[in-house]
């Protein structure tokens, strides 16, 4: 019985670590939104500066266009984490599936036990 109480824990432990990566992973894109969001104002500001706002003219800023490609990397980023967030979604919702089953498998076995 006392590893049935160990396999209870251990899925609530799971399922709480996994929505632990979950929240980091929104920070992460939220951090990322946020630097991108700096970079278009800086980018904007940079065209403003020297007149020039086309990215294919000869003359365009060398920061500018290094920033934008820095944008363009954190949107790549952005993505990917995405892509991880709906993987984890999924085994969270898995882990929290055999949480309940655990659970509800104590909860049978839980008067059986004080019987016994």
């Amino acid at each position: 019985m006392k590893a049935r109480n160990s396999l209870l824990r251990l899925k609530a432990f799971q399922v709480k670590e996994k929505k632990r990566q979950l929240q980091q992973l929104q920070l992460m894109m939220d951090e990322f939104a946020r630097m991108s969001d700096e970079l278009m104002q800086q980018i904007a500001a940079e065209e403003k500066r020297s007149g020039i706002s086309d990215p294919a003219h000869f003359a365009y800023s060398t920061f500018a266009k290094s920033a934008r490609q820095r944008a363009d990397n954190l949107a790549v980023s952005v993505a990917d984490l995405r892509q991880q967030q709906a993987v984890a979604e999924a085994e969270l919702a898995q882990m929290e599936v055999d949480y309940e089953r655990a659970a509800a498998l104590e909860m049978r076995e839980g008067p059986n036990r004080k019987r016994a």
